[in-house]
Formats: C-alpha cells, structure tokens, sequence
C-alpha cells in the first residue's frame, strides 16, 4: 500500500512540475540572432541584416508570448504596438540597445485602455522573423493581442 502510495504522490509530483513549465524566454531567443551588415543597393547604403538561429527559425509560424516595455507610438490611426526589452530611454530607437531588442505586433484589435510610455505588457501572437524587409522590423508577430 505504501509502495502504491509513493508511486502516485511522485506521478502527482511530475505531472504538477510541467504543468508549471517556465514561459519561453523570447528576448533570449532574439539576442542569439547575429547581425551583419550589408549594401542595400535600392538605397545605396549599409544596414544590419539579420542571421536567425536554426532554434528560432523553428518558432517561426508558432504562437508565442513576448513580455517588455510598451514603446510610444500613435495607436489611434493604427492597431499595432512596439514592444522593448529596456526602457524608453534605453531602448533601440532611444539608446545603444540593438535591433534583437525590440519587437512590433500587429494586434487583431485595438487596446481598450491607454498604454502608457515604459508600461510593461505582455503581447502573445504568432512569430514571423522578417531578414529582408528594411522597412519592417527582425521580429514580428501577427494576429496579436495584448494578455495583460
């Protein structure tokens, strides 16, 4: 009876630590893509293209979940929303941060509350990994929607 015991308190135990699994880290994933820079032709200058890890490339198409801070941009006329690993003033657009740093969502609908500067959200939507659209940022996610 003991034995039957144990065994049930330790599948109990398992099934419990996994269903409690930690979220994926996005930013990490991010930071592990290289950047290299390259002529664009059309424009006659030099930008960062990206080299996306195999790892990351396999997300491409999933659904994921990205947690940071909230970037202003003028949400009334547009339904997306810019998120960032650091704050406003350390962000990639502000500071010295890179472009692994910073993610765009293009949301299925707009907020219904106002989203203030350096807010930290949480946006879940499905991954697309952008290397050669200078116009668009890296990372991406579509038919996304703020979770928090």
């Amino acid at each position: 009876m003991m034995k039957k015991l144990m065994i049930v308190a330790l599948v109990i135990l398992v099934v419990g630590a996994s269903a409690q699994q930690k979220p994926l880290d996005m930013w990490g994933m991010f930071t592990k893509t290289r950047f290299v820079e390259k002529l664009n032709r059309e424009f006659g200058m030099y930008f960062l293209y990206p080299i996306f890890p195999d790892e990351l490339k396999a997300m491409e198409g999933k659904e994921v979940s990205v947690t940071g801070f909230y970037i202003p941009l003028d949400m009334s006329t547009s339904n997306y929303a810019v998120l960032s690993k650091f704050p406003n003033a350390e962000c990639f657009f502000c500071g010295g941060a890179g472009p692994e740093s910073i993610v765009v969502a293009y949301l299925k609908k707009k907020p219904t509350k106002r989203i203030n500067v350096d807010e930290i959200i949480t946006i879940k939507g499905k991954l697309k990994l952008n290397d050669s659209d200078i116009d668009e940022l890296n990372f991406i996610l579509l038919d996304a929607e703020i979770t928090n």
